[in-house]
């Protein structure tokens, strides 16, 4: 009886210990992990109020566009003019505007270029690259060039270009509610996007000799002025991407006659631009998209820009205006090229009929021909089922030189097979992912405008979270792993100083991590929100609303971590400090496992345990080699030597034992003898938390009878002691294995300690054998099946 009161009470204090537990030593972080982030985060006022909302005095400024520019094919060049209609929300007069002029960075003297570090390693030799980061833009004369900026009654106005940036001097200030229209007129060379980088430029085809444009950040664009900055007019150094406001825009495209042109917006004038045969295929378009299998139809064959692509630059006289109109959009790109096949689609997106198009050249078949549109598709409706219904017209995908860049109804992206047309399932998965990534974009941050320039984290790891959805909704088994916690974990096993927090300025991420920073370690954080700390539900809503408070708006980080919790009503103070503002890891450690069994008092079990322990102890060595000589005892050969004790069994169970453990039974409440009869185990698990970041505990056991069980406990487990703790589990069953993270959910960087007992884990070794050096890798599978089988080969071309 003294067995089990002990036990209960134990219990009993610990549960009371939970409440009054004395504050946690210094080497513990526990109340500062676990306080809110207030004091961290901006003072909730009447733009942005305490629950993440757009508060009542919220304002964003606004610009319309209407841009008339001209694609110079042979001299590879823009040439534009544009009246701007500024529109003042704010209540401050505004005495002067600031532009973006970004083809500036691609002058050499820019700050971003000046600013890049290089070194010579002596050993190896250098390259031009290496030794001159900028070599690419030598001798090229990039950058935009301001031939005129005027008011609306054509009276110069005064500007000044600093880098990146153009501040325009009004005459007077723009008053609060008030507006100001004026023209720039501009132009600039083209970048080779291939040589220089970038996102957006030209590529050139030698076999045929065209190009392929992919514009953007090629008109002078209005800077954001909003409560948190005024003017964000922080300069582009090209990593961190761009701060905008949204509008209406009316461009006019004048590109050479036989060239197809792409754009954000509705084409306005398809009569003009397109041949009747391109007319009819764009009406049969119009009702495709809504049925498995249903593939896009081909509005320009590959037989059609085969032909065009005949032609040079400069063969084909004469220039087609292409019309296109953008209702509230942050941004506008364009794509032109006599090479393009152009596909399409109309599926119907929550409840409405979209444009999902591509333009591709054929050196980009046959991957781009079966997937693209139907990608676009796809992304639509998955991405408008998790925040807001696409509310555009149109989405297109373009293969060019640009591997990956998203813009309002448009992306460019990269993926190209091999020249035969076979390629590696690492190519066709990159195009799934690009494709679904870039086309994304428009939700994050075409729609949800957050700020790049400042955080990038906010467009490209919300978009790659949903990126990682929308990749496992096209196919089960695609490898997501940029939201799977395994994949994140060699760039969180990184010492702290190759890391910065997900919480830093776009341009302030070290070099070589901007990847897992940026994109895929907050997408594996939202991941594990989803799926262990909050669980769907409760997430899915949370995240939803978030979208739909901020859609056509400008939130800020902490209008994402406060709507989240808002909505949600679960605290997720400690995760975005452990996730966001810090760079600890998670690593947990299961250090020891204890175990108990309440003793019952049933004579009939505890005389039958004391003799097989007693047998036990008894079974040594030297008892083992005596039993072989025990019928030579004197008691064993002389029963006169016997007596009462040689006949004794210590272990038999008397009447008197079942009356002790009868009055026993009688003496326990009914939730103590159920304890007592049940044989129930009570296991005493003790962890570590050795990485620092708090994480739920999520512990499988498995029985002895080949059965398993999973128990978890929220990362408030850790509140009290964030260093060690200990937790009592209780089981019917006996547990023969023990594992923290089984399913690998929390991204613990070290998982040999997470098993107990430990379990061993090999170390793989190969058998030495000489091998040459500098073996080139193989063709890619469908190449060498192509291969292996000539009579089955086909042009590689649809």
């Amino acid at each position: 009886m003294q067995k089990i009161i002990l036990l209960i009470a134990s219990v009993a204090i610990s549960t009371w210990s939970a409440h009054a537990q004395a504050p946690a030593p210094s080497t513990q972080h526990a109340n500062t992990r676990f306080e809110q982030l207030g004091p961290v985060l901006p003072t909730p006022n009447t733009f942005r109020t305490a629950s993440g909302a757009p508060g009542k005095d919220y304002f964003q400024n606004r610009a319309d566009y209407d841009i008339k520019v001209t694609l110079d094919d042979i001299n590879q060049k823009i040439t534009a003019s544009e009246a701007i209609t500024y529109h003042n929300n704010s209540a401050d007069a505004l005495p002067y505007l600031w532009l973006q002029l970004d083809q500036n960075l691609f002058k050499p003297d820019a700050i971003g270029n000046v600013a890049k570090t290089n070194s010579i390693n002596a050993d190896r030799g250098a390259s031009m690259r290496q030794i001159d980061p900028n070599s690419a833009l030598a001798g090229k004369d990039y950058g935009h060039k301001i031939t005129s900026v005027r008011d609306q009654s054509g009276k110069a106005l005064k500007y000044t270009i600093n880098q990146t940036m153009m501040r325009i001097d009004l005459p007077q200030a723009v008053s609060p509610g008030k507006s100001v229209t004026f023209t720039i007129d501009w132009n600039f060379k083209i970048i080779d996007a291939k040589t220089v980088g970038g996102r957006s430029g030209y590529e050139f085809f030698p076999k045929d000799g065209n190009y392929i444009y992919e514009m953007a950040q090629w008109f002078p664009r209005l800077c954001a002025y909003n409560d948190v900055n005024g003017w964000q007019n922080k300069q582009f150094l090209g990593q961190g991407e761009f701060t905008l406001i949204f509008g209406n825009y009316k461009v006019a495209i004048t590109a050479p006659s036989d060239h197809i042109v792409g754009a954000t917006g509705e084409l306005q004038n398809p009569a003009q631009v397109l041949t009747a045969t391109q007319q009819k295929r764009w009406n049969e378009a119009k009702v495709r998209g809504d049925k498995p299998g249903e593939n896009p139809v081909q509005i320009v064959t590959q037989a059609d820009a085969e032909a065009a692509e005949k032609a040079k630059p400069g063969d084909v006289k004469g220039t087609k205006t292409w019309i296109y109109d953008a209702k509230n959009v942050r941004d506008f790109a364009f794509a032109s090229s006599r090479k393009f096949i152009w596909d399409a689609l109309q599926p119907t997106v929550e409840g409405k009929r979209v444009w999902a198009m591509s333009l591709y050249p054929k050196e980009a078949n046959p991957l781009w021909g079966q997937y693209s549109t139907r990608l676009v598709a796809h992304t639509l409706k998955s991405y408008s089922r998790r925040t807001i219904a696409y509310p555009y017209p149109v989405a297109y995908s373009v293969h060019g030189p640009i591997g990956g860049m998203e813009y309002p109804m448009m992306s460019f992206n990269g993926a190209r097979p091999e020249a035969d047309g076979t390629y590696s399932v690492g190519t066709k998965n990159f195009l799934i992912s690009v494709v679904i990534h870039e086309v994304g974009h428009n939700f994050f941050p075409m729609i949800v405008n957050s700020d790049e320039r400042q955080w990038s984290w906010m467009d490209e790891g919300l978009n790659s979270f949903l990126e990682g959805l929308a990749c496992l909704e096209w196919d089960a088994n695609f490898p997501a792993h940029g939201i799977d916690p395994q994949y994140i974990v060699p760039y969180m096993q990184l010492d702290s100083s190759q890391q910065v927090p997900i919480m830093s300025s776009s341009d302030n991420i070290l070099p070589g991590t901007f990847g897992p920073n940026a994109y895929t370690k907050p997408a594996t954080a939202l991941n594990i929100l989803r799926e262990t700390v909050m669980g769907r539900e409760l997430f899915d809503y949370a995240f939803k609303e978030y979208a739909r408070r901020w859609a056509f708006k400008s939130p800020e980080p902490a209008d994402f971590f406060r709507t989240l919790e808002d909505a949600s009503g679960v605290d997720l103070d400690w995760f975005w400090k452990g996730w966001f503002f810090g760079v600890q890891p998670v690593d947990q450690s299961l250090v020891k496992v204890d175990w108990f069994q309440p003793n019952s008092q049933n004579p009939d079990i505890t005389k039958a345990e004391a003799r097989k322990a007693a047998q036990q102890r008894l079974n040594t060595i030297s008892k083992q080699r005596d039993a072989l000589s025990k019928d030579e005892t004197v008691v064993s050969q002389d029963s006169t030597m016997r007596d009462f004790y040689n006949r004794y069994d210590p272990y038999a169970v008397t009447e008197e034992d079942r009356k002790k453990y009868q009055d026993y039974l009688a003496s326990l409440t009914t939730e103590e003898r159920l304890l007592a009869e049940a044989g129930t185990n009570f296991y005493t698990i003790s962890l570590k938390n050795k990485g620092g970041i708090p994480m739920p505990v999520i512990v499988r056991m498995q029985f002895e009878d080949g059965t398993d069980s999973v128990a978890r406990f929220p990362a408030e487990i850790w509140r009290f002691n964030d260093v060690s703790i200990k937790k009592v589990i209780t089981t019917s069953k006996k547990v023969k294995q023990w594992t923290l993270d089984p399913f690998y959910e929390i991204a613990d960087i070290n998982t040999e300690d997470n098993s107990f007992p430990p379990v061993a884990q090999p170390t793989r070794f190969q058998l030495f054998k000489q091998q040459g050096r500098g073996a080139a890798a193989g063709p890619n599978p469908m190449q060498q099946q192509r291969q292996s089988s000539p009579a089955k080969q086909g042009t590689g071309r649809n």
